[in-house]
């Protein structure tokens, strides 16, 4: 926009920084609204196509052997296809996520199993092993397991889908959006204090991990991500932190108490500061993102590897 830098504006009624506080703001507000939209009609469309209620799907799996690995530590136990898993040390096994969750959460050695097979209560006695398992950006971690697989799913009322009436998604999607920006808020704000890390922001590499991820899921959670990427660029863009349109808002509000813009000397010095800042922030979320997907390790051995 014409006149859009404070020491190059002539004074001209098109320019920017002719037009009153009120104007400008509305102008700058115009970008994170845009985004805050697009995320909101993405959400919308979400809830309408309908997507996988992991949550509820999950819960109508029994914990029912469909599948045991070869040379796994349930081979190696006795663990048979057909087999329902009633027991884990004395926790009782209602759904298969439930068993999930008792294997990957133990801590022990060996865990204990009550087996109905045929209609008969069978004790067994497994060692968990530690496999190395691959998250969505390429990074391993050490999860338990003990080499079985659920049943195949043969019944399609088996698979959740939830979806809603036009209505009833687009007060759901009002929902879903007000919930990312104010646990996007909290979570900045717990960075900000030192109660969470600020190794857990994710920049443009993580979010292409992010994306590739869905691509293998479906369109409707695509869609949900590329609605969320768009409200966080609206809610990192509200931040009063010069060059971000939340900064420019500040100092109009600044302007509004004063009476008066402050001086065209501490203008650049705020702008200075908060371009470096961002450019800072930027550097460390770029070595987030590589170290969440491995690469800076890699380039660790490397370097140890040719002796640098």
């Amino acid at each position: 926009m014409a006149g859009d830098e404070r020491e190059k504006c002539s004074g001209k009624s098109e320019e920017y920084f002719a037009k009153p506080g009120g104007t400008r703001a509305l102008i700058i507000l115009m970008g994170p609204v845009v985004n805050l939209v697009l995320a909101y009609l993405c959400f919308w469309l979400v809830f309408m196509i309908g997507y996988v209620d992991m949550d509820q799907s999950s819960a109508k799996m029994p914990p029912v052997i469909g599948q045991v690995l070869e040379h796994s530590a349930a081979q190696d136990a006795g663990l048979k296809f057909g087999d329902r898993i009633l027991k884990v040390n004395d926790r009782k096994i209602i759904y298969w996520s439930e068993l999930q969750d008792a294997i990957t959460s133990s801590s022990g050695d060996h865990l204990n199993l009550m087996v109905d097979r045929h209609g008969q209560d069978i004790p067994l006695v497994i060692a968990p092993q530690e496999t190395d398992q691959q998250d969505i950006f390429g990074r391993e971690h050490k999860t338990r397991r003990i080499g079985v697989g659920p049943m195949p799913v043969s019944n399609s009322k088996d698979i959740v889908i939830t979806r809603y009436g036009p209505l009833q998604a687009f007060v759901k999607a009002g929902a879903e959006l007000w919930d990312i920006t104010v646990k996007t808020y909290s979570a900045l704000y717990e960075m900000a204090i030192g109660a969470r890390s600020p190794k857990e922001a994710m920049g443009i590499i993580g979010m292409f991990f992010v994306i590739k991820f869905a691509l293998t899921v479906g369109f409707s959670f695509v869609l949900h991500i590329v609605g969320i990427i768009s409200a966080s660029l609206a809610i990192f863009n509200l931040l009063p932190i010069i060059p971000l349109d939340g900064g420019h808002l500040f100092l109009i509000g600044l302007e509004k108490l004063r009476g008066r813009a402050l001086s065209m000397k501490t203008d650049q010095f705020i702008a200075k500061a908060g371009f470096t800042f961002i450019i800072v922030l930027a550097l460390f979320v770029f070595y987030s993102d590589f170290e969440r997907i491995g690469l800076i390790d890699k380039m660790v051995r490397l370097f140890k590897g040719t002796g640098l």
